[in-house]
C-alpha cells in the first residue's frame, strides 16, 4: 500500500493481512510449492511427506486441513481399501503459485545473504549452526 491509502485498506481484516495469515507456519508454502512444483499439482499425503523433510504427519495433516478449509487445496477420496487421499491445488491454490514460486526464486538468488543472516533463537538453522 502506499502513503495516504484510505484508512480502510489498513485494517485489521484487510487482504494483505489475510493472505499472511495464510503463512503463519512454514510448511504452507512450501506444501503448495511441491504440489506444484514437484508434483503437477497432484499428489497423495505419504507422496507429500515424503517430498517434505523434516514435516511431522502430524503437522502434514494439520497444514493440510487448514489449507483445505482456507480454499487453496482441494481433497478427493477415493473408494478404495485403504481409502486413497488426492490433495490437489484449488483454483485459488494455482494463482497463489505465482508469488509463492516468486518468492521462493527471490531466496535462491539471493541464498548467499540469507546463509550469512543470523539465525533466529527458534530456527532450526540456529541449531544446525550451533552444532557444526
Amino acid at each position: 500500500m502506499h502513503p495516504g491509502t484510505p484508512e480502510e485498506n489498513w485494517l485489521e481484516d484487510c487482504a494483505p493481512r489475510r493472505v499472511l495469515e495464510l503463512f503463519a507456519t512454514k510448511w504452507t508454502s512450501m506444501i503448495l510449492h511441491t504440489l506444484h512444483a514437484r508434483h503437477g499439482g497432484i499428489a497423495r499425503t505419504g507422496v507429500l511427506q515424503r517430498s517434505l523433510p523434516g514435516i511431522s504427519k502430524k503437522m502434514l495433516t494439520q497444514t493440510l486441513r487448514e489449507l483445505e478449509a482456507s480454499g487453496l487445496i482441494l481433497r478427493q477420496v477415493h473408494d478404495t481399501v485403504p481409502p486413497g487421499v488426492d490433495y490437489s491445488l484449488s483454483p485459488l491454490g494455482q494463482r497463489m503459485i505465482e508469488p509463492i514460486e516468486m518468492i521462493y526464486d527471490w531466496a535462491r538468488i539471493n541464498a548467499a545473504a540469507l546463509d550469512d543472516l543470523k539465525p533466529r533463537q527458534t530456527s532450526r538453522r540456529a541449531n544446525q549452526r550451533t552444532s557444526d
